[in-house]
């Protein structure tokens, strides 16, 4: 199974990446995996290095680290299909195969289903999404060609952009069957740690941000 690149943008949390390169390598066999570091990152790498995978290292400052990690992984790989990752995910039996069945007229953003987040599994969001590389080249963000997602973000609502824009172009699916599973601490999945706790703060300046920005495609 060929033709995805999952991009992994990692802020320490070492003991993720085992796990999450294994559910991959169960669950998606001949995917590109390319991990988004940050330069000071020197446990996270070595963890990487240890697996033969690659990484790339993206400079501060932290604010937009995780859009910056995502556009530059876009950047440096070729595959047709792009996946917005994480370290704190795991990958589900059948879930790109449930994703790229949504692949069909025109549709370049395919939402994933987190088991989680009750606004993700109605359908409306996505925290994790499987994006066409011809989506980007197209139309990208909106006001940026050639961009997955806007670097204005410090985290949180780098998605609902994403997804937002998706939909004002009726380029947007949810694949209720493609688990891509948050093993996020609000849903007692992994214990907290000081970059899950300083959310909310990113929450308010990501939300001000959206609040502005939500009117290039309303």
């Amino acid at each position: 199974m060929t033709g995805v690149a999952i991009i992994v943008p990692v802020l320490g949390r070492p003991h993720t990446i085992e796990p999450l390169v294994e559910s991959i390598m169960t669950t998606t066999p001949g995917a590109q995996i390319l991990f988004g570091c940050s330069p000071d990152d020197a446990q996270v790498v070595d963890v990487i290095d240890g697996l033969g995978l690659e990484w790339f290292t993206v400079p501060g400052p932290y604010r937009g680290d995780y859009a910056r990690k995502i556009n530059q992984g876009y950047r440096l790989c070729v595959e047709p299909l792009l996946f917005t990752g994480a370290c704190d995910i795991r990958f589900h039996p059948g879930w790109f195969e449930a994703a790229t069945a949504e692949l069909v007229d025109g549709i370049g953003v395919v939402g994933t289903n987190d088991l989680g987040s009750a606004r993700v599994m109605a359908g409306r969001h996505s925290t994790h999404s499987l994006v066409t590389r011809d989506y980007v080249e197209r139309f990208g963000t909106i006001d940026e060609v050639g961009v997955v997602l806007h670097e204005g973000y410090p985290h949180e609502f780098v998605d609902d952009e994403l997804v937002q824009t998706a939909i004002s172009r009726d380029a947007f699916a949810f694949a209720v069957d493609s688990h891509v599973e948050h093993l996020h601490p609000s849903w007692g999945k992994a214990p907290s740690d000081e970059l899950y706790e300083r959310t909310p703060v990113r929450m308010a300046h990501g939300r001000r941000l959206y609040r502005r920005r939500r009117q290039l495609w309303t």
